[in-house]
């Protein structure tokens, strides 16, 4: 991290610690805003469909409104239930654990669940709070697979992973900002689990910065793309072997650690402002994010949503599959699913042909977004 701008967090840091405790009313107001803003942005991020009044609706009263899969009601719920878990642990100072973690991603799927193959031909079980029992590679846009840690390899590289940040916690010589970064790198390099793993990524990120004394943090969808991209650049210098991923250095990872420092410095910035009066909206989560369905962005001025990179991913190969659609997008398979029901049940594509020989035909090409 740059020293000029590890000294203005410094200075923003402290101004938060010398403002503890605030006042009831206040703290509590940035409680409950938070709530709504995480679980809304990382569920999001994964391809949860719920908007942020939708997920402002079920925390706060546990009501469902409007249109959605129940199973992304579900999750959403979970997640906030995970959030608590985590904020309890980081408070009570005990060493991390693999039990908490495992735990962790078993209260955030909301249990176990049946997960439908790529291909559609099967459906198969998703362990929640289980290490994998299967690799979770993935194809990158460019045709090449791209390796976290095998079955076999988790559990011995998550007990290495939680040993180290324990030992290094006590040691201090990283700051918690990088403590906090180089721990999701390593962590998502490894991807324990058969789903939820950037959830508990970023949970745990909190987890240690909350236990270090700073505000906890919000990734936002709407910036999506600049947090992959972060990591992306450090898997390019660490390389493809998912052992040199699972314990790289400092070093290595500076731009998803300058990424996690841009984030602190910012909410630092954002609750200085509203401790001094500067803003009275708590919300971080921009209104035009708000309701936004998931978007992805193709390039560096233009965004286009997940339905119309469909379509164009069809035209240039009728017979993609579902598995490279959310590889090319950087999605989750139940995101393309869910759109390309609603793309047949627009009449704008439709299915010609079953299984590996068939292929999609492009009944109308406009699309009009709701």
């Amino acid at each position: 991290m740059k020293s000029k701008q590890s000294k203005k967090i410094q200075k923003l840091l402290e101004f938060w610690e010398n403002s503890q405790p605030l006042n009831e009313r206040l703290q509590r107001s940035i409680d409950q805003a938070f709530m709504v803003d995480f679980n809304y942005n990382s569920n999001h991020i994964e391809g949860n469909t719920l908007t942020y009044g939708q997920t402002k609706l079920l925390l706060f009263f546990g009501q469902v409104e409007g249109s959605g899969p129940m199973r992304d009601f579900e999750e959403m719920k979970a997640h906030n239930v995970g959030l608590e878990m985590m904020k309890i642990e980081a408070l009570d100072k005990r060493p991390l654990s693999e039990i908490f973690i495992r735990e962790l991603n078993r209260t955030i799927l909301a249990g176990d669940f049946y997960k439908l193959s790529s291909n559609k031909e099967y459906r198969y079980k998703i362990h929640a709070g289980v290490y994998k029992t299967r690799p979770n590679s993935v194809l990158t846009p460019s045709g090449e697979m791209f390796d976290y840690a095998s079955p076999e390899e988790t559990p011995s590289m998550m007990s290495d992973l939680v040993k180290w940040y324990n030992e290094n916690e006590k040691k201090k010589t990283l700051s918690a900002i990088e403590l906090a970064a180089l721990f999701h790198y390593r962590y998502i390099r490894i991807h324990p689990f058969e789903d939820g793993n950037g959830r508990i990524a970023r949970l745990l990120v909190n987890f240690i910065l909350l236990r270090h004394g700073y505000p906890m943090i919000v990734i936002q969808t709407a910036d999506r793309k600049n947090y992959i991209d972060a990591l992306v650049k450090c898997d390019k210098i660490t390389g493809a072997e998912p052992y040199n991923g699972a314990n790289a250095a400092i070093k290595q990872i500076e731009p998803l650690l300058d990424y996690v420092a841009n984030c602190v410095e910012k909410k630092l910035i954002f609750v200085e402002q509203i401790i001094t009066g500067k803003i009275r909206k708590i919300e971080e989560t921009d209104k035009k994010q708000q309701n936004v369905m998931i978007n992805v962005r193709v390039n560096d001025d233009k965004s286009v949503s997940i339905k119309d990179n469909i379509v164009n991913s069809i035209k240039q190969k009728a017979n993609i599959t579902v598995l490279e659609i959310a590889n090319l997008l950087a999605v989750k398979e139940r995101t393309v699913y869910r759109n390309i029901e609603k793309l047949k049940s627009e009449g704008i594509i439709e299915r010609v042909g079953a299984n590996k020989n068939g292929y999609w035909r492009i009944i109308c090409p406009k699309i009009t977004l709701p």
